[in-house]
Order: structure tokens, then C-alpha cells, then sequence
């Protein structure tokens, strides 16, 4: 069953989703001071994010949407177009203006951003883990690629030297890097496997939501493939909730069964991937298929 609600003149289907794991409701985030007029003075309508009235960007406005277990859910846009913004207030790296953020967790449903500092960071522990675009904001490039995996598992309290180097061999292998560069630095792997060792160090404690950013981005095309495959593969098998943040329709379509269109910070498309791919209804996400196929 879904309902209908209104972005701007044109409405956007939100879609139930059983047993979420994520749950964000009315998320923004803005940069300056603002309120209802400011608002009012951005979005899709008015072509901008940046408000007139006084410069305030409004990078991210009344973003709603719920991810299951499972399931992965796309947000696409072109840069500027608040995307990145959303994932990051998620990731705690971005302190949210507004909007609520919930996450079902063994302990019971928490709300993200209300939980102080220190929660947060046993949060992106044990529950919630984020793949950067650049492996460099999510890997220490000067120890190696085994001591990046064993650092979440020492923090979940690991303590057992054999069983962190058994646990950090198990994610290398899935994630397809040499056991053989396991001791190597990181600095020192390609920007491919920069990214399936973080892929992997992700994956260390079993996450139940994944936060993925521009994953592929600035890899070669045979490179990028083979880490989507590799995205796509470990979400089916571990079940994981993801939210995949790409401006490239092609990551979208590979990863994602439903999709928000992002545009000026507010959700102008709500759909299944393949429906929006088909038949986008917004004259926005019409532009960016028919430049995908071009």
C-alpha cells in the first residue's frame, strides 16, 4: 500500500516498507540562519538551495523515508543536490537543523540524534557502519590493512589476538583482497582495494545498516564493477538495510530496489528503481535518465 504526499506540484509515492531498521522522518539540515521565509525561498521551485533572503543553504529539507532489513534504497541527484548531507547527519558527521532519525537495534529502537557523543560513536561501532567515496575518510592509511579491520573489533571488545587476525582474514578474503596484503599499509593498495578494505572494516562487527557514499566514484569502469558486485552480493547474504548515495543511475539500478530523486535538498521522486528508470514522472529525474542513456 502506499500513499501519496506533495513536493512542490508534484506528488511523490511513499512507499510502506515492512519492518524497517531505519526510519527517517522530516530530516534537514541547513547552514545559517533560517527560517519559514528562508525556507520558503529555496528548493526545486526556486532553483536554488541558497536562499536570497540572507545566503543560507538550505542543503537538506523534510526528507523522510524507511530502509529495511535487506533492502537497499537509493538517493540520486546531481552535486549540490543534498544527497551526500542526508548520509552524512545518518552517519553523525553532520549535525541534522531539524528531523528525527530512528534505529531498530537488539536493545530496542534508539533515536540517532539524540543520543549523546559517546553513544553515537558505540552506535557506528556495532550497528551502523558508512563506506566513504574517498577510503581515506574511512581508513587510517598508515597501518595496515588487517589493523584497520581489528580497530572496530577491539572497540566491540575483542580481545583475543588469534581471533581478530582469524575474523580480519575471513572479511579480506570475502571482500576479495590477498591475504598475502594483509600486514601491507593501505596507503600503498590501489584505489580499488582502498575500497574493499573498507568494505571490509565495515563489515567487522556485523552491522545491520550500511551507509554507502558514492562507492565507485573515480575508479575504473572494470574496478567499480567489481566492487558493486561485490556491494551487492555481501547485501543479499548478511541482510543488511543500506542507503546508497550516487549520482550515477547505473550504481542505483545495480544496487537499489526503491529510489528518492534528490534536487536543491528536497525529495522531488519517491519510486521503485525500475518504475523511476521506466517511467520517471518529475521533469527532473525525466533529464537525469535521459542522460544516463545517453
Amino acid at each position: 500500500m502506499t500513499t501519496e504526499v506533495e513536493y512542490g506540484r508534484y506528488p511523490v509515492a511513499r512507499l510502506a516498507v515492512p519492518e524497517w531498521m531505519l526510519k527517517v522522518e522530516r530530516l534537514g539540515r541547513v547552514y545559517g540562519p533560517f527560517d519559514d521565509a528562508v525556507i520558503a525561498s529555496t528548493g526545486p521551485e526556486v532553483g536554488s538551495s541558497k536562499s536570497a533572503l540572507n545566503g543560507a543553504v538550505v542543503a537538506a529539507w523534510d526528507v523522510s523515508f524507511e530502509v529495511a532489513a535487506g533492502e537497499a534504497l537509493g538517493l540520486v541527484g546531481e552535486s549540490g543536490s543534498g544527497k551526500t548531507t542526508v548520509l552524512r547527519c545518518l552517519a553523525g558527521d553532520v549535525a541534522p537543523s531539524r528531523g528525527e532519525a530512528r534505529l531498530r537495534t537488539a536493545a530496542g529502537d534508539v533515536s540517532m540524534f539524540e543520543l549523546d557523543p559517546s553513544a553515537r560513536r558505540r552506535l557506528r561501532i556495532d550497528t551502523l557502519a558508512v563506506v566513504y567515496q574517498d577510503p581515506a575518510e574511512g581508513l587510517k592509511l598508515n597501518i595496515s590493512a588487517g589493523g584497520n579491520i581489528a580497530e572496530p573489533l577491539t572497540a566491540a571488545g575483542w580481545r583475543n589476538f588469534g581471533n581478530i587476525r582469524n575474523r580480519a582474514s575471513e572479511l579480506l578474503t570475502r571482500t576479495e583482497v590477498p591475504i598475502n596484503r594483509m600486514d601491507d599499509l593501505v596507503r600503498g593498495f590501489s584505489g580499488g582495494m582502498k575500497q574493499r578494505v573498507q568494505i571490509a572494516k565495515a563489515l567487522a562487527n556485523s552491522p545491520s545498516v550500511v551507509l554507502f557514499d558514492e562507492p565507485t566514484t573515480g575508479l575504473d569502469a572494470s574496478v567499480a564493477a567489481g566492487v558493486l558486485d561485490l556491494i551487492r552480493s555481501l547485501l543479499e547474504e548478511h541482510r543488511i538495510a543500506a542507503i546508497v548515495v550516487s549520482h550515477d543511475f547505473a550504481v542505483i539500478e545495480m544496487l537499489t530496489s526503491r529510489c528518492l530523486v534528490m534536487q536543491h535538498g528536497r525529495v522531488v521522486e519517491n519510486a521503485l528503481t525500475d518504475q523511476l528508470l521506466e517511467d520517471p514522472h518529475h521533469p527532473y529525474t525525466q533529464r537525469l535518465v535521459a542522460a544516463a542513456r545517453s
